[in-house]
């Protein structure tokens, strides 16, 4: 037994303080983790009509529809979504030219219709095409009335702007029967 090791025991973790380590690691994640969370498209409700209905003429009035397989139409031509903002641009600022487009900026309505199976980015395309077309229309006023970029206006000349070119835009599903 000259040449035996002496036995010797198993050296051991303290593990009373992992409890405590484990924990603030969850809250440092937790406090610096960002939830995403989606909000939709933003959009801005139109104040309520008056209890008069309003005629509204045939030529103020811009139809887009797109379809299930996200073909876009306006006014019952097929259309690439890229050249929604020249037709929308062509369309509102027409001030009674040509006889197919609107009579005036503020009588300029856009109706977009969908379908239930209308792809998501086609819709959100077409939607930026068109809010596109309403901000180009509404910077180009701002430079030509106060030499300055729309945004870079003050309350009362955004007003002004706002009256000259409203976004009337109506959003509705189409009807599938």
């Amino acid at each position: 037994m000259l040449f035996s090791k002496p036995f010797r025991s198993v050296a051991k973790i303290n593990g009373s303080s992992l409890a405590d380590i484990a924990f603030l690691l969850l809250i440092f994640f937790l406090v610096t983790t960002t939830i995403n969370v989606d909000t939709g498209i933003g959009l801005t409700l139109p104040h309520p009509l008056n209890d008069t209905k309003q005629e509204i003429k045939e030529r103020n009035l811009m139809k887009i529809l797109v379809n299930a397989e996200g073909e876009v139409m306006m006014d019952n031509k097929k259309v690439q979504v890229s050249e929604i903002k020249n037709t929308l641009k062509s369309f509102i600022n027409n001030f009674g030219e040509n006889r197919e487009y609107s009579e005036s900026p503020q009588m300029a309505i856009v109706s977009l219709m969908t379908v239930r199976e209308t792809p998501y980015k086609v819709y959100i395309d077409m939607l930026d095409e068109v809010m596109g077309a309403y901000d180009e229309l509404r910077n180009e006023k701002a430079i030509k009335s106060y030499g300055r970029s729309y945004p870079t206006l003050n309350d009362s000349e955004r007003k002004y702007i706002k009256e000259s070119y409203p976004k009337k835009i109506s959003i509705a599903e189409k009807d599938s029967r």
